[in-house]
């Protein structure tokens, strides 16, 4: 019994949903309204002492940097120009804190828009014509929150944005003071009951987009996932997104912001025009779904390793649901 109890403790301490991301963000307010009256180089100058606190004092995220970017320096035979050791990790804190920044201008109406441009984006466009829904599989990279900022300066694209809100809470009352509409195309999924379903599939019959995190597993003792192959290394990737699909029946894109200095790049890529998920063997129907989203996360990785934000051990393998998975 206690060692199943040890098991379990071992299990949470290693999830997402346990790494207390928000800490990092409680000086974040200030920041911005440092930035507000001086500009971008007087709240960098404020950022690094935060920095620094934040990474001698938060181990775990701390050990996970280190260990997320000596993999892509190994994966990348070289190739990749990028700093590991405590230099790196200052440099990935950074990149993260300039992204919360951002988020908080987007919200604040200080974000200029001419500065994004799209890649693969004429699909989105003719589906937006056409009143028709998709899917979008986002993942922790890059700065998202374009996309609840772009939703309303095209309305006619509605988004409803699938997050685990008990983690989040903080920073999106944060965003709610910034502007209170941030929390209209939110909604709080952390079990994807057969009502939720309905519920989706409803948005996408009136033409909206659903987007969905494709690279964190659920918070459960066993949670649904499938291992694929990342920076040389199995890791554990939820197969929700790919179930959710084949009860959506529609297209599957997926979506990846690219920080390029003052430019910001929105790639959107079409993995499946349909996904239909047979009764029987549905696990090995759902193994090259999870391998090409982890590909192309894993190319955009490489492409900017700073600008992938998950602060835990995702090589840390939890206990496959083949069961639940095969429904």
């Amino acid at each position: 019994m206690n060692t199943k109890a040890n098991a379990q403790a071992n299990a949470q301490a290693h999830h997402w949903a346990n790494i207390n991301e928000l800490s990092f963000v409680t000086g974040m307010r200030l920041l911005f309204w440092i930035y507000r009256l001086f500009g971008r180089w007087p709240f960098r100058f404020v950022l690094y002492p935060v920095l620094l606190w934040y990474v001698l004092t938060q181990p775990l995220p701390r050990r996970a940097s280190l260990d997320y970017l000596r993999r892509v320096q190994c994966f990348g035979d070289g190739k990749v120009d990028i700093s590991t050791g405590m230099s790196g990790v200052r440099k990935h804190f950074a990149s993260f804190a300039e992204t919360i920044l951002d988020k908080m201008l987007l919200w604040g109406g200080l974000f200029k828009a001419e500065h994004i441009e799209y890649f693969g984006s004429q699909p989105i466009d003719s589906l937006i014509a056409e009143k028709r829904g998709a899917l979008l599989i986002c993942s922790h990279f890059g700065n998202l929150e374009l996309c609840r900022v772009l939703s309303r300066q095209h309305n006619k694209m509605r988004l409803t944005i699938l997050v685990h809100t008990k983690h989040a809470r903080a920073f999106n009352q944060m965003l709610a003071a910034l502007d209170p509409q941030s929390q209209l195309n939110l909604m709080q999924v952390t079990e994807m009951t057969p009502a939720t379903a309905m519920l989706l599939a409803e948005k996408i019959e009136q033409g909206e987009f659903v987007v969905i995190a494709g690279d964190r597993v659920p918070v459960a003792p066993n949670p649904r996932i499938a291992i694929a192959n990342f920076m040389g290394a199995p890791a554990a990737f939820p197969v929700g997104p790919y179930v959710l699909a084949s009860v959506l029946q529609c297209p599957t894109f997926l979506l990846f912001p690219l920080q390029q200095g003052k430019r910001v790049e929105l790639h959107f890529e079409l993995l499946r025009e349909t996904i239909r998920l047979p009764r029987k063997g549905r696990d090995e129907a759902l193994q090259p779904l999870v391998a090409d989203y982890a590909a192309r996360l894993q190319h955009y990785c490489l492409r900017a390793p700073l600008q992938w934000f998950n602060f835990y051990d995702f090589w840390h393998l939890p206990t496959l649901d083949t069961h639940d998975a095969s429904r």
